[in-house]
């Protein structure tokens, strides 16, 4: 159990189907996702959002809080409310330091990350025990540029993925959300020869996810997933589709 307080926290909800325990290292995120679920959550204007900027002296609380939470299971995520390598990483490295301070006081981290080749300047501070994880959406460059404007593109995004497979770091996809069934069955039979584990989770709180037959979704899913013999994980808001 993480004290109340700490920069190192356990996720609730749907975002404790992910991981068990969380740091975010920028308050907003510059990548302009228009399905960002953040905004909300963490009561900004979606316009303010994007202009993202690093949490008051993160990396010294991080220090700090480190060892207060050291013993807590499971590896720490960066991130959930941001994204650990959006553009202003480059300018202020938060990230690369994060994994330092974590792996020094015993953690294992997991990047989850729309970043692409971004992240691969950390990828020779990654260990035994620690995951590389990207979003995808679309294999259709335009229409990642319509949904994720100022993320990376998805082939830059499946080639990290790819680098940190062949490095023998454990690799994993979040399949969320689902914005175009076929274009997320297509992301699997891209990508499965390299990814370690499939996450699956539904579109919600947008108009389209009234138009997608969910049931039939999974089922397709489902049967993708086991034809490639993928290991995968169904979240619960789309488990109760079956």
């Amino acid at each position: 159990m993480i004290k109340k307080g700490l920069v190192i926290y356990e996720p609730k909800g749907r975002a404790g189907e992910y991981a068990p325990l969380a740091v975010n290292l920028y308050r907003g995120c510059g990548h302009g996702c228009t399905y960002c679920y953040a905004p909300g959550a963490i009561f900004v204007d979606p316009k303010d959002f994007t202009k993202a900027e690093p949490r008051p002296n993160i990396i010294e609380r991080l220090k700090k809080d480190a060892p207060k939470a050291a013993g807590a299971e499971g590896n720490v995520l960066l991130c959930f409310t941001c994204d650990p390598y959006q553009p202003i990483n480059e300018i202020h490295h938060l990230t690369r330091q994060a994994i330092q301070i974590l792996h020094a006081n015993g953690f294992n981290v997991t990047i989850l990350t729309k970043g692409g080749a971004r992240a691969e300047q950390d990828f020779d501070l990654l260990r035994t025990g620690d995951e590389f994880a990207t979003t995808l959406t679309f294999l259709d460059e335009a229409k990642s540029r319509k949904w994720e404007p100022y993320a990376a593109l998805p082939y830059q995004r499946i080639g990290a993925l790819a680098i940190a497979h062949g490095l023998g770091i454990r690799t994993w996809v979040s399949l969320e959300p689902v914005i175009e069934p076929t274009e997320t069955l297509e992301i699997i039979k891209e990508t499965h020869t390299f990814v370690d584990l499939f996450k699956v989770g539904k579109l919600n709180y947008h108009e389209l996810e009234k138009t997608i037959d969910w049931h039939k979704f999974l089922h397709d899913c489902i049967a993708t997933l086991e034809q490639y013999g993928c290991q995968y994980y169904i979240k619960k808001d789309l488990r109760r589709y079956q």
